[in-house]
């Protein structure tokens, strides 16, 4: 465990010198470290870009397959809202942090959803079969 933690600190810091949020990631698959990143959302000017997304990517290429579920991630800091998501998608199995996030925080979302489920109705029947067609076809797997 000290370990992770030790590398976790290293890419945080990595982070921190090139003037990024110094949050460190890495994802462990039997034990073994197989994908670490931290931040990178100002360098490559891309809002997902965070290091557990990340880390995540590298670990998913690692693999071969984007289901992560024998997976944990150990991480510096709680993951945001849009982290968690992925990491859910990715389906990871724990996931770990070092500090909480700060209930203070100021929240950025300021976007409206909007559905046009019910102005565009044969649209979205049209598109509700493609995806029924699509998941029949490939079925699920695990």
């Amino acid at each position: 465990m000290n370990e992770y933690i030790n590398i976790l600190i290293k890419e945080a810091q990595c982070a921190a010198q090139k003037k990024e949020v110094p949050i460190g990631a890495i994802v462990v698959y039997k034990n073994r470290i197989i994908a670490k990143s931290y931040n990178k959302r100002i360098k490559n000017h891309d809002v997902t870009s965070h290091a557990e997304i990340n880390a995540i990517r590298k670990a998913e290429k690692k693999l071969g397959d984007w289901r992560l579920d024998e997976c944990d991630l150990y991480v510096t800091l709680e993951p945001c809202h849009m982290c968690i998501e992925v990491i859910k998608e990715a389906r990871l199995r724990n996931v770990y942090y070092l500090l909480s996030r700060n209930p203070q925080k100021r929240s950025y979302n300021k976007t409206n959803i909007c559905s046009m489920e019910k102005d565009f109705p044969v649209e979205s029947d049209d598109y509700r079969q493609i995806l029924s067609t699509f998941f029949k076809l490939n079925g699920k797997r695990k």
